[in-house]
């Protein structure tokens, strides 16, 4: 029986992207797992609006075709997610597979209940320049030396169905790089504080909050995290009772995978543990102090004899976060490594972005993606207020997140500081995210 003309126009466009995801996954994980050598200088990448090869975007973008797809309205494989905003029957709408950290599929989303255009509001918009240039130069860098090694950052993520790609988001970084460059040179207040320079140069993306558990909340929902400042022990004491520890470069059976956060502190790895001498033993805090390490990523160390030490997270147990379950009961631990400053987002502990507070959200990176720059619209004192970031951090609590941002808020000395630090802060604020045009 022959086809009407438009099954065989479907069964064609089918075919042949299943033959570019096929193209695109071949590509990518027959990709070295070396590290990839910085290649240039980060003022060389400002001159060009493209360092990443055409190719490798485009067969990433082909990969993540398994996760986004066309259907109509009766076709819908996540009803019981979209039913409320599903569209009339014979339309087409574009529809989003949104992923977990582990890339399973979670649920689906219409691009268009997420992004809608927007326009910034006459307000100066907020931000430190030096330090926006330091995470906007680190984001970009990250892009340049680790997307052969981490091909996840080449999503395009639930903007694509609005005609943003990854290249796109490397030329807003190297725009604002640029622009800020320029007018820090040039001794003035940079223009990217201009809302109408913004609004003429950017598109602006106006991003609504989609959770399913609240369906009613439309504003983005702006969690705070922060650096402790704690005290610990070089060695164990009664105080500092508590440990972090580090793996060894050599860990190869990820024999770690099989004990949690209960099983550490049972002290498996001390003396006269079962797998002592298998990690190395960083400092020693109290319960209160790794608990909060734990729950920011970073934690500042003054210890005992008057030395001082940065921390990040490395590698976890690959155990999941829990939600909804308290932090001493999670299972999930956390391996540590000694760090020159506050690190976000990375695949590796030697690849993280190197991030400042003020100007850093986390986020999700896997559905939203890893350096969009995102400006919040909130109320303060009864006048309106802009707060601009870029997503470089992510988080358990964000794999998948649609609805939520993390503001690293500033390195504090106790909760009551940073507590009385973050009041001034929203709770809940209307988000953009900026694209060049």
């Amino acid at each position: 029986m022959s086809l009407p003309l438009r099954q065989k126009l479907r069964l064609t466009v089918s075919f042949a992207a299943l033959f570019f995801v096929g193209l695109g996954t071949s590509y990518l994980y027959g990709q070295s797992k070396t590290t990839h050598p910085a290649t240039q200088n980060l003022s060389k990448t400002q001159q060009e609006y493209s360092t990443l090869p055409q190719q490798q975007i485009f067969l990433a973008s082909g990969q993540e075709n398994a996760f986004s797809f066309q259907q109509t309205s009766y076709e819908s494989q996540d009803k019981q997610n979209t039913r409320s905003s599903e569209p009339k029957p014979g339309s087409v709408s574009t529809y989003y597979q949104v992923i977990d950290e582990l890339q399973k599929y979670k649920f689906s989303v219409q691009s268009g209940q997420v992004f809608t255009s927007g326009k910034l509001p006459t307000t100066k918009v907020n931000f430190n320049q030096a330090d926006l240039l330091s995470v906007l130069s680190n984001t970009r860098k990250y892009y340049q030396d680790y997307a052969s090694e981490d091909p996840t950052v080449l999503r395009t993520g639930l903007l694509g169905a609005q005609g943003v790609n990854v290249q796109d988001i490397l030329k807003t970084l190297d725009f604002m790089i640029s622009v800020l460059q320029e007018d820090i040179a040039n001794n003035r207040a940079t223009r990217l504080q201009d809302p109408n320079f913004i609004n003429t140069n950017f598109r602006v993306i106006k991003w609504s909050a989609y959770n399913s558990q609240t369906p009613n909340q439309k504003q983005l929902r702006i969690t705070k995290y922060a650096v402790f400042t704690h005290p610990g022990s070089h060695k164990k004491t009664s105080t500092f009772n508590t440990p972090i520890y580090s793996l060894k470069d050599n860990t190869g059976n990820k024999f770690y995978t099989k004990y949690t956060k209960q099983d550490v502190l049972s002290g498996i790895y001390e003396p006269g543990g079962k797998e002592f001498g298998k990690v190395e033993p960083l400092a020693y805090l109290t319960r209160e102090g790794l608990e909060e390490a734990l729950m920011e990523g970073t934690i500042l160390i003054n210890f005992t004899d008057g030395t001082k030490g940065l921390f990040n997270v490395d590698r976890n147990n690959e155990m999941p976060y829990l939600r909804g379950v308290k932090a001493t009961a999670q299972k999930r631990y956390w391996y540590f490594r000694e760090v020159d400053a506050i690190k976000g987002y990375g695949y590796k502990i030697d690849a993280k972005i190197s991030i400042k507070p003020g100007v850093t959200f986390a986020g999700d990176v896997l559905n939203i993606g890893l350096g969009r720059v995102i400006v919040l619209e909130y109320t303060k004192g009864g006048r309106k207020q802009l707060q601009l970031g870029v997503l470089s951090d992510t988080g358990g609590a964000f794999l998948p997140n649609l609805h939520q941002l993390d503001f690293l808020a500033g390195v504090f000395q106790s909760r009551k500081d940073f507590d009385q630090h973050i009041r001034q802060l929203p709770e809940y604020a209307t988000a953009y995210i900026l694209v060049k045009k």
